[in-house]
Order: structure tokens, then C-alpha cells, then sequence
């Protein structure tokens, strides 16, 4: 979802938390019929997230694999101190969600670091340290106490809304907890 006009709208500081969706899965990734294994009619999920996602103004291709999405979320963190969390947070959600790549991948990773303004050798250097791991880990015991079990889940005050919705579900996610 894209964050900024929800910070026009309603003046709100917005961070982001990782959840760690599927963090078994291994780096070469797994087809989503593997992953799902008859559980979700994918054809149908797909193309429920390909209107919501045309519904919030966001590109989405033809997906039929996940990646491994920890050293994407360490890197982002490093990202977020660096000034550009947010261009990196879509440049990933781009790579994953329409291009299909991999983004468990080093290589790839310090692409679209460079991508957004971000020296690939310092983010090739920072994932190679596990420098933001503490953050990622202290993020996934966040949301396991707090029983997020699906992404994105946006949380405001006390109440949460799951999964893509429509821009408006956010907006009176927003207005109901400050009324």
C-alpha cells in the first residue's frame, strides 16, 4: 500500500514492521502451488490481489513463486537509516510483486539497493554482517506477540486492518480508532 497519501490525509508518522512470511522457505524459493499445496485456489488469490492492487494505484505482475524475504528486510532497515526506506520498500515490493525476482539473493538485493541511491558493496557488506538483524528479529517477535499472522497487516492504535484492501478500509481503519 502506498503510504503517502495516508500521510497526507491524516498527518500520521508511519513505520514499517517485518513479519516473517514463510521464513522456511529456502533461498531458490518455492512455486506457489508447492507453497499452497492445494490449500488456496492461487488463480483466484491472484487475481483478488491484482484488484486490489489496481484499486491502490500499485503495479502487479504475474507471480507464481516466493522468495525468502529476510535479507530483504534487514537490508531495509538499513535503508530506512540511510534516508530512503520508503524508495527501497517499493523498489523490493516491485522486484517481488511484479517482476517475479528473487529477492533472497545477495546480487539481486544490492541491484535495487543501488536501484535507489544506496552503494550495492555497503548493502553487499551489510547483509554479509547481519547488521540489522537484531531489528528484523525484534520486529517478528513483535508481531508474534501481537498475532499478526498475514502481511501487510496495518496497525493503528489498537485496531488492525489484514490483508490488501481497498484505500478506504484504511481510511476507516484511521477515522474509527480516532473517534
Amino acid at each position: 500500500m502506498r503510504t503517502d497519501k495516508l500521510r497526507k490525509e491524516f498527518d500520521l508518522d508511519i513505520r514499517w514492521s517485518v513479519f516473517p512470511l514463510h521464513p522456511e522457505t529456502a533461498e531458490e524459493g518455492q512455486t506457489l502451488e508447492d507453497l499452497f499445496a492445494g490449500s488456496y485456489d492461487i488463480e483466484a488469490m491472484m487475481q483478488r490481489c491484482k484488484q486490489v492492487a489496481t484499486e491502490l494505484d500499485l503495479p502487479f505482475g504475474e507471480r507464481n513463486h516466493t522468495y525468502n524475504s529476510r535479507r530483504a528486510q534487514e537490508l531495509g532497515k538499513w535503508a530506512e537509516e540511510q534516508g530512503v526506506g520508503e524508495a527501497f520498500h517499493m523498489a523490493i515490493y516491485r522486484a517481488y510483486y511484479v517482476d517475479g525476482c528473487n529477492i533472497a539473493l545477495p546480487d539481486k538485493l544490492a541491484e535495487i539497493a543501488e536501484s535507489v541511491g544506496l552503494d550495492p558493496d555497503v548493502a553487499l557488506l551489510t547483509l554479509d554482517k547481519k547488521r540489522y538483524a537484531a531489528q528484523v528479529d525484534d520486529d517478528w517477535k513483535r508481531a508474534k506477540q501481537i498475532g499478526i499472522s498475514s502481511i501487510p497487516t496495518i496497525v493503528y492504535q489498537q485496531h488492525a486492518l489484514v490483508g490488501f484492501q481497498p484505500y478506504a478500509h484504511y481510511r476507516r481503519l484511521i477515522d474509527s480508532a480516532t473517534s
